[in-house]
């Protein structure tokens, strides 16, 4: 058996010197393995320590593992309570590690607030979020990135409001709508059921004739597949899989959730596309009657454009973009203000009394808001307390930005921990409470508070933040209107305990709704 000695010196500029023997026969290939596996080892240990002392004025944090970096001290379920904690050691502007991409999270309303805000250039950019990015190749509004951006987001939010957004016209739809939700509990005659797809459908079909220009009814086949698929995909964002994925993307070719949640992609792809197909067969310009046919006319103007942005994969990526954020966000927030009102039956009562007082059985609309202070108090604080993303979908920092004493280097991702502003406590008089007077001042008026920031903040606000609050309002008030809601007979206490995962949703609850 022959035996070589190789002497590797300052191995990648770590200042260490390596020697390991390789042997020619039958143990060569076992030996060539484990030095390769040293070498690598090595490169990736100096690579981390490196990465993470060279730059003395990154934020601080927790030291990283090699490979899975902080991942040993993270609460996968709910990530967001392991970075409260570890600002209470490193203060309001942290890093950590996942894996081997180094992140920073805000915590807190004055310096989440101060980066959306006062440096919202600094921080406009979506991160580049490795299943998004799949799905979505940059495209759309929600996840997209530099130029492309700015044109879908312009689009959106014009077209948005010509289709009546934040006017009296799209009140009117959502009024039309409630009716229509109203009748579907009502059905129930008292008796326990599931509120989860009923208001998905419900809640839904307001962006629904918006984007397709008609509302669908809630037993039609395929809208029931299609509110199933955004809904199991909302679920499926926060399961570990789709973590381990967004972390490790190379070990995609693996089982897991994240397969499913492509397949579902898919199969909503095709619909859109199937879609397009018959707005384009019937489309005149001078009848647009959905944000498809804005779309669809938009992309013949521009035919002979190369550069042109508005291509069936920018609005597929938009339609799908609308139909998950204009649905689950609303209906899990509707979720939750009846379960809220369920475990808090004396905060239901005042807010049917002073709905009887104000305008009896006339129908809300949003205007009514006005003459409602401990009502819109009470809407105010489902949002605030039921706190579904507590995580924004992660930020980019554009250019590199000196922030807090710290410099960040362009292209580092940026987590702004929402539900550390709407639980600040220098900024709500009862931040780990449901309590409407944290929007109530000592004589019953409703006041505003800076720290609200359920739709975010900054450049990458909400494109539908104006929509999802008259939809709050005018479906709220119409259910607390004609029912009382409360648990069936026998059944234990409310549980408002979330289970965790990308989106903060109430845990599954079946409820009676007793007509009024």
């Amino acid at each position: 058996m022959r035996l070589f000695v190789y002497h590797i010196t300052h191995f990648a500029g770590c200042g260490c010197d390596i020697t390991f023997l390789i042997m020619t026969d039958t143990e060569s290939i076992y030996s060539i393995i484990l030095a390769v596996m040293i070498i690598i080892t090595v490169y990736i240990l100096y690579s981390t320590w490196n990465g993470w002392t060279s730059n003395k004025r990154f934020p601080p944090g927790p030291r990283p593992l090699p490979l899975i970096g902080n991942l040993h001290i993270l609460n996968l379920k709910k990530p967001y309570l392991t970075f409260i904690e570890l600002s209470k050691t490193y203060g309001p502007v942290l890093s950590v590690q996942m894996g081997m991409n180094k992140s920073v999270v805000l915590v807190g309303y004055e310096t989440v607030k101060d980066a959306l805000v006062n440096y919202a250039d600094a921080f406009a950019e979506r991160a580049h979020v490795p299943i998004f990015e799949k799905i979505d190749n940059g495209m759309g509004v929600l996840f997209s990135h530099g130029e492309n951006w700015k044109v879908m987001k312009q689009f959106t939010v014009t077209t948005l409001r010509a289709f009546g957004m934040g006017k009296r016209t799209i009140e009117e739809k959502m009024i039309e709508e409630s009716g229509y939700l109203i009748q579907q509990f009502d059905s129930f005659k008292g008796k326990p059921f599931d509120n989860t797809m009923i208001l998905n459908a419900s809640v839904a079909n307001i962006i629904v004739g918006i984007i397709l220009g008609h509302r669908m009814e809630y037993d039609d086949k395929i809208y029931q597949r299609l509110l199933y698929l955004l809904n199991e995909n909302a679920h499926l964002l926060g399961s570990p899989g789709v973590a381990v994925y967004n972390i490790f993307p190379v070990l995609g070719i693996l089982p897991g959730s994240h397969k499913a949640f492509f397949r579902n992609v898919k199969e909503l792809y095709e619909f859109l596309r199937n879609t397009f197909v018959k707005h384009m067969i019937h489309l005149d310009k001078d009848d647009q009657r959905s944000l498809i046919d804005a779309f669809l006319v938009r992309q013949k103007e521009e035919a002979n454009n190369p550069k042109t942005y508005f291509h069936n994969k920018n609005l597929t990526s938009i339609v799908r973009n609308l139909f998950a954020a204009g649905m689950v966000t609303t209906s899990t927030t509707l979720r939750w203000g009846i379960l809220i009102m369920i475990k808090y039956p004396e905060i239901q009562e005042k807010v049917q009394v002073e709905i009887a007082r104000t305008i009896g059985l006339t129908q809300p609309n949003y205007s009514h808001r006005e003459q409602m202070p401990y009502t819109n108090a009470v809407i105010h604080e489902i949002q605030r307390f039921g706190d579904i993303l507590p995580m924004v979908i992660p930020h980019e920092v554009t250019k590199d930005v000196d922030f807090k004493g710290y410099f960040i280097s362009k292209g580092t991702r940026v987590i702004p921990l929402l539900t550390s502003v709407l639980r600040d406590k220098t900024k709500f008089k009862y931040p780990d409470e449901f309590n409407p007077n944290n929007f109530l001042d000592s004589g019953g008026n409703f006041i505003k508070n800076e720290a609200f920031m359920p739709f975010g903040a900054g450049r990458r606000l909400c494109v539908g933040e104006t929509l999802a609050k008259m939809e709050l309002f005018i479906f709220f008030t119409s259910l607390l209107q004609r029912f009382t809601f409360c648990l069936p007979p026998g059944a234990d206490d409310v549980n408002l305990c979330a289970p965790g995962g990308f989106l903060n949703a109430p845990p599954p609850q079946t409820i009676c709704a007793s007509s009024r």
